[in-house]
């Protein structure tokens, strides 16, 4: 048991580009808003139609890995994916372009499925290393998404970027069912049995703080990134979707950064990993919030930013996989609801709060979200992870 090179590979390479079909919108907000006439304070609907998508498809769709052949199901979603890109790529209205990008979130749940599906084929001490290298993908693909978006459509146009999208999802595809193992699982659960056991989790204090934790992180992360391109696009910068998408570079170098999370994570230290880095998630607004007048001080806030966001989401989901080694998919599935959730609603209020207040008020808004993280943390029961238990045994937490 355990993961190869090339598929630890795979498994990012589908997290990244799955990923890339909800956030890809970021950076040409202001292109798709000229070409369809759609007013600013209302384009962070756009990146929040992919996540209202996907938080259905969370409810919905990432049970069925609990039931089915996951390399199956991985291989479906990424098509039917496919089908949404290309909505969004042909639409010339602001309904289809929604509609299209709904489906695309709805469908792009194969993250899930895939990261638990990761986490099952890892021996229980490698699960957090592997979990860093896998959930690297999401990172990837959500803030390599805006260079390569933001060069795209700077030559092409926006649609171009959910054309080539389409054609990397079909691929992607094609080589799951090549190269990845048959799901060899023996029992299967129920529909509805997965359904109670994902409701059940709801009642369990450790899975709602590190949801609430996961809330507000992403609403943290949403507010900067769907609203970072209004003050680089607005004076003095007068910076274009290419120049923005560099911005990209930035996150991805400090999400990268954090690739050590999980073996921090395997050594027992996920929640003082996690304290640690909801103070610098704080801390990078106040360079995050000085857009205005030094571009060098916002591209430093945002490497802490992503680093910070990274190292907290591989201990979050290497917690809750190692308490609940025989239910993945729905541990994994029901924690990304709040991810979802706090990503719709920065994305939403951060354009809203620019309109109004411009960009301090929107540095304000996150360094608040981050500031209700760490409060979660700071009453959050603790937990200690011995990656040597035997999958079936329980994992021990207790409060501060």
């Amino acid at each position: 048991m355990g993961l190869t090179i090339g598929r630890r590979t795979l498994f990012a390479a589908v997290c990244a580009v799955a990923v890339a079909s909800i956030y890809s919108a970021q950076p040409v907000l202001a292109q798709i808003g000229s070409d369809l006439d759609i007013p600013d304070a209302r384009l962070g609907w756009i990146v929040a139609a992919g996540q209202l998508g996907y938080l259905a498809g969370l409810a919905i769709l990432v049970p069925l890995g609990d039931m089915i052949d996951r390399r199956k199901l991985m291989a479906g979603h990424l098509l039917l994916t496919a089908v949404g890109a290309v909505l969004a790529a042909t639409a010339t209205r602001t309904w289809v372009l929604l509609v299209g990008l709904v489906v695309a979130g709805l469908f792009a749940v194969v993250v899930q499925t895939t990261v638990a599906y990761a986490a099952a084929l890892s021996t229980p001490e490698e699960r957090g290393r592997n979990l860093g290298v896998v959930t690297s993908g999401v990172v990837i693909g959500i803030l390599g998404a805006r260079v390569a978006a933001g060069a795209l459509a700077a030559v092409w146009g926006w649609r171009s970027v959910y054309v080539a999208l389409a054609v990397l999802l079909v691929t992607l595809a094609c080589l799951v069912l090549r190269i990845l193992p048959p799901d060899t699982r023996a029992d299967h659960a129920m529909y509805r049995q997965v359904l109670t056991s994902l409701s059940a989790l709801f009642r369990e204090p450790l899975f709602i703080s590190r949801g609430l934790i996961a809330f507000f992180l992403f609403a943290c992360f949403g507010t900067l990134w769907s609203g970072l391109a209004l003050p680089l696009a607005a004076a003095p910068w007068h910076l274009n979707t290419a120049q923005i998408g560099l911005f990209g570079l930035a996150g991805l170098a400090g999400a990268l950064s954090a690739a050590r999370a999980g073996r921090w994570a395997d050594a027992g230290r996920a929640s003082a990993v996690t304290g640690g880095a909801l103070g610098l998630l704080a801390a990078s607004w106040l360079a995050i919030g000085q857009a205005s007048w030094s571009l060098w001080l916002v591209v430093i806030g945002v490497v802490v930013l992503d680093f910070a966001v990274q190292a907290v989401h591989v201990s979050n989901q290497h917690l809750l996989t190692m308490t609940h080694p025989g239910r993945t998919s729905s541990v994994i599935g029901g924690y990304m609801i709040f991810y979802s959730l706090g990503s719709a609603l920065g994305a939403t209020t951060t354009t809203t709060v620019f309109t109004d207040a411009e960009w301090t008020g929107s540095s304000i808004l996150g360094a608040a979200f981050a500031a209700c993280a760490f409060a979660v943390w700071t009453a959050s029961p603790r937990v200690a992870i011995n990656p040597y238990l035997a999958p079936n045994q329980p994992q021990k937490a207790s409060q501060p």
